[in-house]
């Protein structure tokens, strides 16, 4: 919409339209030029990891030689040594050290964040991240999403006795998170190497019972039914989907949850990509974030995101600025409060210093957003409009 404007009251949308169609009531009030920069929803990142302990630089070679996730996995890398390192770090520094990565974000113009846990893998760790979440929620201007991960994969204390922690995660751990509103969403890791499906089953009927929604890890490296398993709970999410069958897709629409895709952690893995027109082609709406976390997606770049689901996926500008408002809201079930720019909905949005949507995605930029409105105030961008 060219000469647009878009009219707010404190923390809410009011009117949106063509300037030259503006009521009469708030031509009184201040404007704010935008100087013909591209005025867009607050960005939504449906998918990251924000806190953990450490970094994984000593695996990227590894991955360019050839070594797999799995084998580096297998031979103490990968998730297990983000535990360990998450695990030794206290509530204090992993909250310092999200806290940059959510500054950065907001710089982006990324207003409302998911947030998993799942290095943690333990009680006392599982809800010390859980703990980061909510007190950042207090205090930064972005909105954090937390989900519960702790069924990401098996503790290496609990390898050889999988059915112990299976009933730590349904018999004390989502009661307690739940009880505590300590999480919106439970998520699991449905893999080789991970969880089966069947345990995948029990974990989230056991998060439903308590309240939580539920979201899957689904057939990121093999096609291992994720996708269909996440379609027949009523999942609001299946992420990831590298390796999802036909099968799986038609699921997935039927039962209308959301696709997550990962375009940052398709490349890092040199994986192949979500199939991304199929699944629109079926009915199934595709969602755009980062993957933000230490082994496959070490950035939180989601701009990035949004110009390799062009490139390597398949979708439109305006479908990957989709992917990242309203079906990125879907995602995680806040589609009515933000993700648009509609009167109703929440005063979020960010100011791109580029002449239309096409010419941002195209000319990626370390950051082209100005400016960022969060809740009605301006918190963010670089500064200026």
């Amino acid at each position: 919409m060219p000469n647009a404007a878009v009219v707010w009251s404190e923390e809410t949308i009011q009117w949106v339209g063509p300037y030259q169609e503006m009521p009469a009531e708030y031509r009184k009030e201040t404007i704010i030029d935008c100087g013909r920069k591209l005025v867009v929803p607050g960005l939504v990142d449906c998918h990251t990891h924000l806190c953990f302990g450490g970094w994984r630089g000593d695996e990227f070679e590894l991955k360019l030689k050839g070594v797999s996730y799995q084998d580096i996995a297998r031979n103490g890398g990968g998730i297990a040594s983000t535990v360990a390192a998450t695990r030794g770090m206290s509530l204090g520094d992993l909250t310092r050290k999200a806290l940059v990565a959510l500054n950065g974000m907001l710089a982006l113009g990324v207003t409302t964040v998911e947030c998993k846990s799942g290095y943690g893998l333990d009680e006392a760790n599982e809800l010390k991240q859980l703990e980061v979440y909510r007190q950042l929620n207090r205090v930064h201007e972005i909105d954090l999403v937390p989900t519960f991960l702790g069924a990401h994969i098996i503790p290496p204390e609990h390898r050889n006795h999988r059915d112990r922690y299976i009933d730590l995660l349904c018999q004390v751990l989502i009661p307690r998170v739940a009880s505590q509103g300590l999480a919106r969403f439970c998520d699991v890791f449905v893999e080789d190497g991970a969880y089966t499906l069947s345990e995948a089953q029990r974990i989230l009927i056991t998060a439903a019972e308590h309240g939580l929604g539920i979201k899957v890890h689904a057939d990121q490296l093999s096609d291992g039914g994720g996708a269909s398993l996440a379609a027949r709970l009523g999942a609001v999410s299946a992420e990831h989907l590298e390796y999802v069958s036909p099968e799986g897709m038609d699921a997935l629409a039927s039962a209308g949850t959301v696709a997550v895709s990962l375009p940052l952690a398709s490349l890092y893995l040199q994986e192949p990509f979500i199939p991304a027109r199929d699944l629109m082609r079926r009915g199934v709406r595709v969602a755009v974030a980062s993957d933000f976390n230490p082994g496959s997606a070490p950035s939180y770049h989601l701009p990035l995101a949004m110009t390799l689901a062009c490139l390597s996926q398949g979708m439109t500008p305006q479908e990957s600025l989709m992917g990242v408002t309203t079906v990125a809201a879907a995602a995680i079930d806040r589609q009515a409060q933000i993700g648009s720019l509609l009167p109703g909905y929440q005063a979020d949005l960010a100011v791109i210093d580029s002449p239309s949507l096409n010419h941002w995605l195209y000319q990626f930029q370390a950051n082209a957003c100005s400016a960022v409105l969060k809740r009605g105030r301006w918190v963010g961008g670089k500064g200026h409009l």
